[in-house]
């Protein structure tokens, strides 16, 4: 899993899976999307104007708690 933050767009970005494949995008709201892979699979999550879901989140305020970091 990866979780990566565009600060320029306000964007936040969930991959739950790593290999490429094509998705089908669900649209939950104006501001959050998931992607959906082969046999129904959740594969990523994006979360626009993310900053003001997650106060903190542009000045690098966020605990990850009981997560490895890789290496």
């Amino acid at each position: 899993m990866k979780i990566r933050y565009d600060p320029g767009v306000d964007a936040l970005y969930i991959r739950l899976m790593d290999e490429p494949m094509e998705c089908e995008v669900i649209r939950l709201n104006e501001q959050v999307a998931v992607n959906i892979g082969p046999n129904e699979k959740v594969v990523g999550i994006e979360v626009l104007d993310a900053s003001q879901l997650w106060g903190g989140l542009k000045e690098g305020k966020i605990k990850l708690e009981n997560v490895i970091a890789a290496k």
